[in-house]
């Protein structure tokens, strides 16, 4: 089985993090499978990477009890395999990278990793982020920066402590984008000390790297709560 097309030089590889319930959304089906003008979540979400030309493989990791994944048309692409993934985001994005270096010269490729639930992906932004692979650097994320003022409350209350400074926050995006051999050595070391992964960036920054924030559209937003649903379907029918 091989995937990959023989012209690999600047191609890449994407994971696309599907393992997840979505709790907080109260709905039927895992969030990724809620439909927004006809079309799945995570269809959108997929759609973005394999549109762009660089992006050679898609890898969707999922929960190993997802029964809708493969009902849908995309999960037919020859550029698309499936793996089951782990308990924790970490474990599925640590899953995914294992499968990939079955594939030979691996260890030299650089690896998306997107969210299943950011349907809102734009090509601008996302050649911006993979042209880090030219700069031999430790990779970076699409990022905006913080807008709102930001309150810090005391603990185990709401009563507000201070407030914090805005201007060096940024709100962290998918997609995030490393030489794939130091994404996993990093997620593999952070996760044999037991260290709590909200990203992949946070990996590499427990490893003492400094991955680059690449600015990018706000509207790049991830579907987590009933309300984000209207907001994506605004945003995608603007796309068109």
């Amino acid at each position: 089985m091989n995937h990959l097309s023989s012209n690999t030089h600047q191609q890449v590889v994407a994971i696309v993090a599907a393992a997840g319930v979505g709790s907080r959304m109260h709905a039927y089906c895992p969030k990724q499978y809620l439909q927004i003008l006809g079309k799945t979540i995570i269809e959108y979400s997929i759609e973005a990477l394999l549109l762009n030309p660089k992006v050679a493989l898609v890898v969707v990791v999922l929960s190993p009890t997802d029964d809708f994944f493969f009902q849908l048309n995309i999960a037919k692409n020859l550029r698309i395999v499936t793996i089951n993934g782990g308990r924790e985001r970490a474990d599925s994005v640590l899953a995914g990278l294992n499968f990939l270096f079955q594939y030979k010269g691996m260890e030299e490729k650089w690896v998306l990793v997107h969210d299943a639930v950011r349907p809102c992906l734009y090509q601008d932004d996302l050649n911006k982020l993979i042209q880090l692979a030219t700069t031999n650097c430790c990779g970076g994320i699409l990022a905006a920066p913080v807008r709102d003022t930001i309150k810090r409350r005391l603990y185990k209350t709401n009563v507000i402590d201070y407030t914090v400074q805005r201007e060096s926050l940024w709100y962290a995006l998918t997609p995030q984008f490393f030489p794939l051999m130091l994404l996993w050595d990093c997620l593999t070391y952070a996760l044999k000390d037991k260290t709590i992964i909200t990203d992949e960036a946070s990996a590499l920054e427990f490893c003492g790297y400094q991955p680059t924030l690449v600015p990018a559209r706000l509207d790049n937003l991830k579907v987590t709560l009933p309300e984000d649903l209207a907001l994506a379907e605004f945003y995608l029918s603007r796309m068109k």
